[in-house]
């Protein structure tokens, strides 16, 4: 059994306030993104503007607190937070999901895409690629904090999380990191270097995240206020065999031209 690492989840606190780790590693993702994602799309010879680019990158950010935020009030808790609707914006406290945020960056990525003339695929490729970034140091966070934890096992790398009465679990967060974030992130980077069909890389994106995520859900713990959806099944789960129906009718629709 490993030890689980005492860190500080707050890095500092000033009166009631306290900046997490949690909320760095959405800062090093976004800033590492928008470098990355520009060298991307030199190498894939994408003529965008100083302005165009930076306002995209906006629309990505948005994507992602805005619909990483509804999507965890709809898909996660929204009994809890139809009888308490100011409580969605108190993001303090926690409360942000991967499903709700890539659906918010494709969403707010197309309207940019169509606003400004440029075609969707043609961007998305490469930006997909950069979304691991942010999946890293997101599992990061949540390991740091000690939360989204496995099940309980008896593995010799099992780890005793905070508040879990003394029971060894899958560290299920530093499986994710290392499968949504570093294991897809090489995948992805190599099918960009290749000549694919416009949307093929994007794809690829969905759906193996959707294989990856549903995959280390046998070894994660469900939440607390959700438990198990049909006896056996979680809401992470169900909603990535949902990106992976998509990503499947996706590549026929880019194929479907004779």
């Amino acid at each position: 059994m490993l030890e689980f690492p005492d860190i500080n989840p707050n890095i500092f606190t000033i009166g009631d306030f306290s900046f997490r780790w949690y909320s760095m590693m959405y800062i090093i993702s976004f800033v590492i993104g928008f470098f990355l994602l520009r060298h991307l799309y030199r190498q894939r010879h994408i003529k965008i503007s100083k302005a165009d680019y930076e306002n995209l990158f906006y629309y990505i950010m948005l994507g992602v607190i805005v619909g990483g935020r509804l999507g965890y009030v709809i898909f996660y808790n929204f009994s809890f937070y139809i009888r308490h609707p100011l409580q969605i914006f108190a993001v303090w406290n926690g409360g942000m999901s991967f499903h709700g945020g890539m659906l918010g960056v494709i969403i707010f990525g197309y309207f940019f895409s169509k606003k400004h003339g440029y075609d969707f695929y043609r961007l998305a490729d490469p930006t997909v690629v950069v979304a691991p970034i942010g999946l890293f140091f997101g599992r990061l966070g949540n390991f740091i904090n000690g939360e989204l934890y496995g099940r309980v096992t008896d593995l010799p790398w099992a780890m005793v999380f905070p508040n879990t009465a003394g029971r060894p679990r899958h560290p299920s967060q530093i499986y994710e990191l290392l499968l949504e974030g570093v294991l897809l992130f090489i995948i992805l980077k190599i099918l960009l270097k290749k000549n694919l069909k416009d949307g093929f890389v994007f794809w690829s994106f969905i759906l193996l995240y959707g294989v990856f995520r549903s995959s280390v859900e046998l070894f994660r713990a469900p939440d607390a206020h959700l438990g198990y959806i049909f006896g056996f099944l979680t809401a992470g789960q169900i909603l990535s065999f949902l990106m992976i129906i998509a990503a499947l009718i996706g590549f026929a629709s880019i194929y479907k031209k004779n």
